[in-house]
């Protein structure tokens, strides 16, 4: 390990996220809400951690190893969600436990919260909420892919360990840094698009400036209690939609799709079409369900109702106009299953990812026609490209860690006083980066007791660095030279 290199890059990444508490300090100040001096604390405090680690090492450069990558980015996943906290601590006095899981919630874009009353908050905490999930959407470490380089320190270990943002291993432009900044520039268009339909839709200009951080995001925090539901606008809705959708695509898609300035990519991606495919046929069927047991009075209203779950859900957005827990019969389960599904590879969304769950499909199917001719040669394809057996090995591990730990979370959570519908819901909501979950946790953390938000803290971490990069740390083999 090269603790030295390590350390030093700590400091300027603390060094840069510093400047991110200036927007919140700019609003504070705008609105005159007393907030200001949280935000120049937070600021200084995070600067000055930074330089006390950079000062020492400012020398000690080296390049960084995969497994130096590993550890990188989820020690600064956890640093960074603890100074984002300082907010939380200083200006609305929560305790820890409430400010780490509050923060840790905003940057893996998971939406859970323990805060009641948003209605009533100050606008700079809001603003705060708001833009750690835009940040922690397509990945802090992705942005500092784009800038360190020029500082000297190179960012390719950190881009593969970084699982959330882009697809691993995939470069779309020659340079790692390069590739960081179309992404982020595709990521901040869209932002900027979103921003305008909600304004131009009827929300107030920071209303819509922070539910599009947190749409594109798929985040779900929100500035009122009652999200989006708030608003009881089929338009504003529909918009939700549209960039829930557009955050649950794989950006190098979109990234396609913009340099030859066609939709034809999005038609071409068999899982982008699969994504669409689960939306479509998944609203159709919960509108169907919703209206068969009159849970409202028309055929449109539940389709209206179904679409916007569906897709908050299935790109773990999290977003409300209804407690889908109280929905009847069998629909909180498909949502559930949807939850778990997730959206496409190398988006914003978490869950296990519809690409692998393709593969997982794919792999079933030809086991059961090899079970039929024992003789045959199956290829596994996506699209025409066969897929080899080395990557379907790591999406079946992938799968079996993943649902592992999410059992080995719920039992915890039963053991952490929740009952198992509340305990489950826990899980759900944290691990596949969700929000909202059942029983207890239907709609917030708060009645939850400290050990179940530590263990939803490690489930949003999980999910969030989609598990391989986070448990590694926990191998003996990893730490021996």
């Amino acid at each position: 390990m090269h603790w030295r290199a390590i350390t030093r890059l700590f400091g300027i990444f603390l060094l840069l996220y510093s400047l991110s508490f200036a927007p919140s300090l700019g609003v504070s100040l705008f609105y005159a809400d007393a907030q200001w001096l949280v935000f120049v604390s937070s600021l200084l405090l995070t600067a000055g951690i930074g330089l006390l680690l950079w000062l020492p090492n400012f020398k000690a450069q080296a390049e960084l190893s995969v497994r130096d990558g590993f550890l990188v980015v989820t020690l600064f996943w956890i640093i960074l969600s603890l100074v984002g906290a300082l907010p939380f601590s200083l200006g609305l006095h929560l305790n820890l436990t409430d400010a780490v899981f509050e923060s840790v919630s905003g940057f893996t874009t998971t939406g859970a919260t323990v805060i009641t009353g948003l209605d009533q908050l100050p606008p700079s905490i809001l603003y705060h909420r708001q833009q750690m999930q835009w940040l922690g959407g397509m990945g802090v470490i992705v942005l500092a892919v784009a800038i360190l380089p020029l500082l000297g320190v190179g960012g390719m270990q950190l881009y593969r360990a970084e699982a959330s943002g882009v697809a691993k291993q995939e470069k779309l432009t020659p340079r790692i840094a390069e590739t960081a900044r179309a992404l982020w520039m595709i990521y901040l268009l869209l932002t900027l698009a979103c921003a305008l339909g909600y304004w131009l839709a009827g929300m107030q200009l920071f209303d819509a400036i922070g539910h599009a951080f947190t749409t594109v995001a798929t985040g779900g925090f929100s500035t009122h209690d009652a999200s989006l539901g708030h608003y009881n606008s089929p338009l504003i809705e529909t918009i939700a939609i549209v960039f829930m959708l557009a955050g649950g695509v794989n950006f190098a898609v979109h990234f396609v799709a913009l340099r030859r300035a066609t939709l034809r990519p999005y038609v071409a991606d068999t899982e982008v079409r699969v994504f669409l495919l689960i939306f479509a046929l998944s609203s159709l069927f919960i509108a169907f369900s919703l209206y068969w047991v009159q849970t409202y009075s028309g055929a449109l209203e539940s389709l209206r109702y179904a679409a916007f779950q569906v897709a908050s859900i299935l790109t773990s957005t999290g977003f409300g106009t209804a407690t889908f827990a109280e929905w009847p019969l069998h629909v909180p389960l498909v949502l559930v299953i949807l939850s778990f599904t997730g959206g496409c590879a190398g988006s914003t969304a978490g869950g296990i990812k519809v690409m692998r769950i393709l593969l997982l499909a794919k792999l079933g199917l030809r086991q059961l026609f090899q079970l039929a001719h024992p003789q045959a040669i199956s290829v596994i394809k996506v699209g025409r490209k066969p897929v080899s057996e080395d990557i379907l090995f790591s999406v079946w591990g992938f799968y079996v860690l993943y649902i592992v730990t999410a059992l080995l979370l719920t039992v915890a959570m039963m053991a952490a006083g929740l009952d198992l519908e509340s305990a489950f819901g826990a899980v759900v909501a944290t691990i596949n980066l969700l929000g909202p979950g059942l029983g207890e946790v239907a709609s917030t953390f708060a009645s939850a007791n400290d050990a179940v938000k530590w263990l939803g803290v490690f489930g949003m971490l999980v999910g969030r660095l989609e598990v391989f990069t986070l448990l590694i740390l926990f191998l003996p083999a990893y730490w021996r030279h």
